[in-house]
């Protein structure tokens, strides 16, 4: 379908405004080829435009927060396994770009497993009447559906040629991302359907019948094998082995018997053996074979002659080829060892399984939406290397504490028996939420690079007039970056752009951009300009400069209550952490220890709502390490705002938990007893942004 002259200037006139161009006109410039069928539904984004970062989401540089057990084992290659905090659509994006030094040329194209449990509902969904609302309550149905599609189209591109992916879903939304994985990854690349009953049929509804299962779908990136495994776990193994291993050997050894027989027609067939005929189509086996049997005792003879069989014990017996119904894996009993106080957490063994199936130790194991860790965790046990990301603190701390206690954790040989090995050296990455003084304390090089890839510049080496030229942005003009360290005393003024004028003026067209920290700017506009010249300011930290971003910048929040865990968000631009103001009352007796907040304050000239934030109103979650050592953050509790709030009789707590929360002049911590705790107590307060204050006290 052609454009119309009148769509055509008006399309003209929107690209020399700097407007967005209409969908429908996209549309028709770049026609969609369609396949035999497709999903369509309302904001679907094309994949090219996708890739190419036009939703508003790009890649952004990962800022290490921390290397653990740098002394322990680590890979051959130098590998370190990685836990990203953020959006894991800025994640799969800058993993896609493969520039960040992290992950250049370690992970895109190289990552044999992507195991995803994307949040279709909480804990407390499932747990009451209103699990069918799960979606809706949280994003519509073509919301949901494109924020999964979105990180698929980009997952699918770090996924080796070998690799696969399971996508584990409930009944709910299953079949609409079935025909989603169809498009991305090719009809022929559909492996299986899994279904995994993940609890008895106790469950009685009574408009319905009840769901004890959840789907996990699974597809290949190409030509790959999937390992073959077996049980005898299931009922159906179980029962055959009942009825079928009820034969014993003069040493007692059960076995069962199996007739030796083929109707494949072979060269050098047995046809009798040891006074034994074979059946009219013989046996399919050589004579070397029946030899080496009969000396094993795996030979059963009748005792009137004809038919032999062939024994096999059960103590040899593998099960039976595990297939596409999984009974054998149950749920996660309230009292187990493996429970980590995590909504929605799936049972070491269900990862277990698909890792057997589908990687070899040393391959790349990756989750962005990792939640409780286990990927992570089993990942670790199973000699895999491993990559996690989740947008909530809650997860990114459990799954620290989760590595850092692995050794205490089962076996995944021998579940009776601790692991008792401690992990090896991970580490622990921010993506697009920063910590400026990190930024700041990087080295020279180091700071040029981050600062590159955080303003999408791409490196160049160039000089006008004398004036060193490091990059150029998407949209052709040069960027230079200010060398703060070598200008101490000196600042970005009108002296200063005056004389760097005289230099360039127009040979860099009619702008430039400078990359600064917002401290060495004079400024408070976004820009300044000479002779239409405008020298616009890339500061560090960054207000967002409207007029180059089609899509505003947006924070992700973290959740004030428990059900709220596994909300969808998506992150667009980066931001630097503001540190909350926390003023905290500790009292410590011989019994207990008490702690009360009496001041949470966040600074949030961003905040959705256009207005300030009142006391306490910002507060998201306390995270408790009792005993810190004054190296890692091992949480022992955590208390989301809403769990913190005076009980209500008589009615249940209010869904606004910002509104409570203003309301509420003093915030009581649980009490702590004494015996409980080391000799520091570290605590950790989060607010709706994930922006944290941490704070320590002396207990002893």
């Amino acid at each position: 379908m052609k454009l119309s002259k009148y769509e055509i200037q008006d399309l003209i006139e929107r690209l020399q405004n700097g407007e967005n161009i209409p969908d429908d006109y996209k549309n028709k410039i770049f026609p969609i080829r369609h396949k035999e069928y497709e999903l369509a539904y309302a904001g679907k984004m094309r994949k090219e435009d996708l890739l190419a970062n036009e939703d508003g989401v790009f890649p952004v540089p990962l800022q290490v927060e921390k290397i653990f057990n740098g002394k322990r084992e680590t890979w051959n290659d130098g590998w370190r396994n990685i836990i990203a905090f953020g959006d894991n659509l800025q994640f799969l994006k800058t993993i896609y770009e493969n520039k960040d030094p992290l992950i250049k040329d370690k992970v895109k194209g190289k990552v044999k497993l992507i195991y995803i449990d994307p949040p279709f509902a909480t804990e407390s969904d499932f747990n009451t009447s209103e699990g069918a609302k799960a979606y809706t309550d949280k994003a519509k149905g073509a919301e949901f559906i494109e924020f999964i599609r979105k990180r698929l189209v980009v997952a699918k591109e770090l996924l080796s040629d070998d690799g696969f992916i399971f996508v584990h879903l409930d009944y709910k939304k299953a079949h609409y991302i079935k025909i989603v994985l169809d498009e991305i990854f090719g009809e022929n690349s559909f492996i299986n359907e899994i279904t995994w009953k993940r609890k008895g049929g106790s469950a009685n509804p009574s408009n319905k019948l009840g769901v004890v299962t959840d789907t996990i779908f699974l597809y290949s990136n190409g030509m790959a094998e999937l390992n073959q495994l077996y049980t005898k776990d299931t009922t159906e193994a179980k029962k055959y082995i009942a009825e079928r291993f009820n034969n014993k050997d003069s040493k007692g050894r059960q076995y069962l018997k199996s007739p030796i027989v083929s109707p494949n027609y072979r060269e050098n067939l047995v046809y009798d053996y040891n006074g034994y005929t074979a059946p009219p189509n013989g046996w399919s086996i050589s004579i070397d074979v029946m030899k080496k049997w009969d000396k094993e005792d795996k030979l059963y003879f009748p005792k009137k002659g004809g038919r032999i069989y062939r024994k096999i014990y059960l103590d040899e017996y593998q099960g039976q080829p595990v297939q596409n119904l999984w009974t054998d894996v149950f749920v996660i009993n309230p009292m187990a060892n493996e429970r980590v106080d995590y909504p929605t957490q799936k049972p070491e063994a269900l990862v277990q399984r698909i890792l057997e199936i589908a990687t070899s130790p040393g391959d790349i194991v990756m989750d962005f939406f990792a939640g409780s860790g286990v990927t992570p965790s089993v990942a670790e046990k199973m000699n895999r290397k491993w990559i996690s990301c989740d947008i909530g603190k809650l997860s990114f701390y459990t799954i620290q504490k989760r590595i850092l206690n692995i050794e205490q954790s089962k076996s995944i040989v021998n579940p009776k028996k601790s692991y008792n090995k401690q992990a090896k050296s991970f580490v622990t990455v921010n993506t697009g939420q920063y910590d400026l003084e990190k930024v700041f304390n990087l080295k020279k090089e180091e700071y040029s690079d981050f600062v590159t890839n955080l303003f999408e510049i791409e490196p160049i080496k160039k000089t006008i007039s004398g004036i060193k030229i490091n990059g150029q942005r998407k949209d052709g003009y040069y960027t230079l970056i200010w060398e703060y360290w070598d200008f101490k005393d000196a600042s970005i003024d009108e002296e200063y752009l005056h004389n760097l004028h005289s230099n360039i003026g127009k040979k860099v067209g009619d702008r430039i951009y400078i990359v600064t920290p917002a401290s060495y700017v004079d400024f408070i506009s976004d820009y300044y300009e000479i002779d239409n010249v405008r020298y616009y300011f890339l500061k560090v930290p960054y207000h967002i400069i409207k007029e180059l971003h089609k899509v505003q910048f947006k924070k992700f929040r973290q959740p004030q209550s428990k059900r709220n865990v596994n909300d969808l968000d998506d992150a667009i631009g980066f931001h630097f952490m503001k540190q909350p103001e926390v003023e905290t009352k500790v009292t410590i007796s011989t019994k207990e220890v008490k702690i009360s907040i009496e001041k949470f304050h966040s600074d949030f000239s961003e905040d959705e709502k256009g207005k300030e934030l009142e006391n306490l109103e910002s507060l998201a979650m306390v995270l408790i390490d009792k005993d810190f050592d004054g190296q890692a953050f091992d949480m022992d509790e955590y208390y989301f705002a809403e769990d913190l709030l005076p009980k209500k009789k008589g009615k249940k707590d209010d869904e606004n938990v910002g509104e409570e929360l203003k309301k509420t002049k003093v915030i009581n911590l649980p009490s702590i007893p004494k015996k409980e705790c080391g000799k520091n107590l570290m605590i950790i307060y989060v607010d709706i942004f994930g922006n944290e204050f941490k704070e320590k006290f002396e207990i002893e």
